[in-house]
C-alpha cells in the first residue's frame, strides 16, 4: 500500500502499481454512493479498496483466462467471468451479473437492430435523390430539338 509508483519485480520493466489498480478517484466515488452524506473516507482506507478491488478483480480474470487458455481460446467473455466467479465459490455474484449480461445483450440486441434499420433507412433516402440528381446532370440525348 501506499506509494502506487512502485514496480512489481523491482526495476527490469516490471508493471507499476498504477497502471494495475482501478483509480482511486473511480474507488473513492463508489465508496461514497454507499456510505452516508457526511461521512469521510480516509486516503489510507481508499487505498486499501483500489487494492482489494484490483486484485478481486484480477483473481476472477485470472481464472477466466485459463478457462479460455484451456479451451484454446484467446478472449475472455462475460459467461467466462459468470463461470469463474461460480467456480470460486462467489455464487452471489455469478447470478446477479448472470440476469445482468443476459439482459445487456438482449438490449445490445435491440440497439444493433434499431440501428440496421435506421442504416438501411437512410439509405433508401438517398436513392431516390441520388438517382434524380443523376437524370438531371446527363446530357440530353434526345435528336429532336425544337425549331
Amino acid at each position: 500500500m501506499g506509494d502506487h509508483y512502485n514496480n512489481i519485480g523491482g526495476d527490469d520493466g516490471g508493471i507499476k502499481d498504477q497502471d494495475r489498480f482501478l483509480p482511486i478517484a473511480n474507488v473513492g466515488r463508489i465508496m461514497k454512493q454507499i456510505l452516508p452524506k457526511n461521512a469521510k473516507i480516509s486516503k489510507e482506507a481508499k487505498e486499501t479498496m483500489q487494492e482489494c478491488a484490483s486484485e478481486f478483480i484480477s483473481f476472477v480474470t485470472g481464472e477466466a483466462s485459463e478457462k479460455c487458455r484451456k479451451e484454446r481460446r484467446k478472449t475472455v467473455n462475460g459467461d467466462d467471468i459468470c463461470w469463474a466467479l461460480g467456480t470460486l465459490g462467489f455464487d452471489d455474484y455469478a447470478e446477479p451479473l448472470k440476469r445482468y449480461l443476459h439482459r445487456y445483450r438482449e438490449l445490445e440486441g435491440d440497439r444493433v437492430t434499431q440501428e440496421k434499420v435506421s442504416n438501411i433507412e437512410e439509405k433508401e433516402e438517398e436513392l431516390p435523390s441520388h438517382r434524380n440528381n443523376q437524370v438531371r446532370n446527363q446530357p440530353e440525348t434526345s435528336t429532336s430539338r425544337p425549331f
